[in-house]
């Protein structure tokens, strides 16, 4: 099995990390302003997601990119 991505493969996860910071840009903006504290915890835990996902997904891209 090839530890590497294939051509397409980086495209697909260049389109995932900018399809989460533009979640988590969006969800960060919307929590000033929000009133709704459920709506504000909700979005709040998205962010959090968000950045856990991001930070996967680059440590996964750069360590694919490592091995090329």
């Amino acid at each position: 099995m090839m530890d590497q991505l294939a051509l397409h493969e980086t495209m697909e996860t260049h389109e995932l990390l900018n399809f989460k910071t533009v979640c988590l840009l969006k969800s960060k903006l919307m929590q000033g302003m929000c009133f709704d504290n459920e709506l504000k915890a909700l979005m709040e835990k998205d962010v959090q997601q968000s950045k856990h996902d991001i930070n996967e997904l680059i440590r996964f891209y750069k360590q694919s990119q490592l091995l090329q």
